[in-house]
């Protein structure tokens, strides 16, 4: 029986098994995870906030990509830990609607902030000099309050074509958040205009900044190999040291979450596959959360002796 989208006033959100055992293992796991994604993002921000050396622009952003991926994980992870303890699987439709919209409004804002991220880079390595002058405060929070806009803007687009298609039949949504592949699956019928909206917004939240990214890094490669030989008859290293650290940090976060992101969007849905896609979304949503405090911070100096004067002091006080 066909059934318009108007009519669901819930979703049953599948999850990873239905073994209990299973579930208290997960449990356990996603709870650590959790744990940890919001001990290290919230210290990470901590630590730039209270340290004056931290106060520049490539600490502003990393800053900002903590607190983004602070809430992102804050809009999946609960929601799993209550279908590992609770028999009730069930979302409103309400819910689904809002954990979409934050989902694709928080991923897209990241995406704008690593191309932001890697044009602070590029700037820094091509005009040492004028860095101060090309990367001002008030440009940093501009580009901060672009990345955001941008991205929820597209979530409402985003949002509401999907919630507008009708969904019929079984209202099972076989992945752990409502997500877009398995949200596809429930709708009686996709319309080209809607695959046409959800490319045009991989294009431009994804693959566009993406290829600015790659653009910036090849710039920055091209300029060391003009200038290596000059850098290596330096003797003093640490700002070589630290172009590079934080270069590589940056492109292995940007590897990590552009290569996972396109590879659940850009598959066609003939080629579906439930399993090897939540493994995959499992990444994205919540292990990549975690992971970027320890991209940012253990390669780097001066987050370690900030972190390392903070405990000292602690002690201190006791």
């Amino acid at each position: 029986m066909e059934r318009s989208n108007h009519t669901v006033t819930e979703f049953i959100l599948v999850g990873f098994t239905t073994d209990p055992v299973m579930q208290l293992v997960l449990l356990v796991v996603f709870l650590g995870v959790y744990s940890e994604t919001v001990v290290g993002n919230a210290t990470l921000i901590v630590l730039i906030c209270n340290d004056s050396r931290q106060h520049t622009p490539m600490y502003f952003f990393i800053g900002n990509l903590s607190f983004l991926d602070l809430w992102y994980s804050s809009v999946h992870t609960p929601k799993i830990l209550m279908t590992c303890i609770s028999e009730d699987k069930s979302i409103s439709f309400v819910g689904c609607v809002c954990q979409f919209f934050f989902s694709a409004g928080l991923a897209y804002s990241e995406c704008y902030l690593l191309a932001t991220m890697a044009y602070d880079h590029y700037a820094a390595i091509s005009s040492p000099l004028f860095y101060g002058q090309a990367m001002s405060r008030r440009l940093c929070i501009c580009l901060v309050i672009y990345s955001y806009t941008g991205g929820f803007v597209s979530a409402i687009i985003f949002t509401s074509n999907t919630f507008t298609l009708d969904f019929c039949g079984d209202n099972v949504i076989g992945d752990f958040f409502c997500d877009v592949p398995a949200l596809v699956k429930l709708a009686c019928d996709v319309k080209e205009n809607y695959q046409a909206v959800l490319y045009f917004l991989l294009g431009s939240n994804v693959i566009t900044p993406m290829v600015l990214i790659l653009a910036s890094y090849l710039f920055i490669i091209a300029s060391y190999l003009f200038i290596i030989a000059a850098i290596l008859r330096i003797r003093c290293t640490p700002g070589r040291s630290k172009d590079f650290s934080t270069c590589s940090s940056h492109l292995v976060s940007v590897t990590l979450y552009y290569g996972s992101i396109l590879y659940i969007y850009s598959c066609p849905s003939s080629s579906y596959s439930l399993e090897r896609d939540k493994m995959v979304s499992t990444f994205y949503t919540v292990l990549f959360p975690m992971l970027n405090p320890m991209i940012y911070s253990l390669r780097n100096k001066d987050v370690k002796e900030t972190l390392k004067k903070l405990v000292w002091l602690t002690q201190s006080e006791v």
